[in-house]
């Protein structure tokens, strides 16, 4: 149950820094004490999120307006678990490496939960972790990775603009122009401002 006052998205998307532990990397990794970050402030970083209705996914009228307004023309699911996904371990394994994509990564977890994990302005992992009803959108040129969580399960949507490109670029990257152009957006002060006010 959301609190009055309480932002309905974080009952499906939280986020917080991650510690350094080379554990199993499917463990939520708080550091000690936590320190949760807020969905601004990963909106200042680029990473743009909503709570939809999962159970009517197929007639939520909330998703159309989202993917109207955005472009998504593509759509298709990807089921991520042991039993789903051919060939799993080495999968996740390659989902966990760091890297970046010259296009937005638009995921939308229908079922199921996982990790996307991003960088801050500082370098510093953040673990953001998705349930079902959270839809989230990944600028271009940020690095990131995803992991499922210890339930080992999440069924996403994919949307993308116009025909999908999975390319993922390992670190390091720097040179593409996606990644230069998310470093003057959302990493340089100036650039930051104005996409938080653009966001608004």
């Amino acid at each position: 149950m959301v609190s009055a006052g309480q932002d309905p998205r974080e009952e499906v998307i939280q986020a917080w820094y991650m510690d350094n532990s080379d554990e199993d990397q499917r463990l939520p990794h708080h550091r000690e004490p936590k320190e949760f970050i807020s969905l601004d402030e990963l909106a200042e970083l680029g990473v743009l999120s909503w709570r939809l209705d999962a159970d009517n996914y197929e007639t939520d009228q909330e998703l159309e307006k989202i993917r109207k307004d955005r472009g998504y023309s593509y759509m298709d699911f990807c089921e991520v678990s042991p039993e789903k996904l051919p060939n799993y371990e080495q999968k996740i394994k390659n989902f966990f490496e760091e890297h970046l994509h010259t296009d937005e990564e638009i995921r939308y977890c229908v079922a199921g939960s996982g990790y996307f994990d991003v960088r801050d302005h500082g370098d510093k992992w953040i673990r953001v972790w998705v349930k079902k009803g959270a839809m989230i959108v990944l600028p271009a040129g940020i690095y990131h990775r995803f992991t499922l969580d210890s339930d080992n399960y999440i069924k996403a949507m994919r949307l993308f603009v116009g025909e999908p490109v999975w390319t993922p670029y390992n670190r390091p990257h720097d040179h593409l122009p996606a990644r230069k152009e998310y470093l003057t957006n959302f990493l340089s002060q100036e650039g930051a401002n104005q996409a938080v006010n653009a966001a608004a």
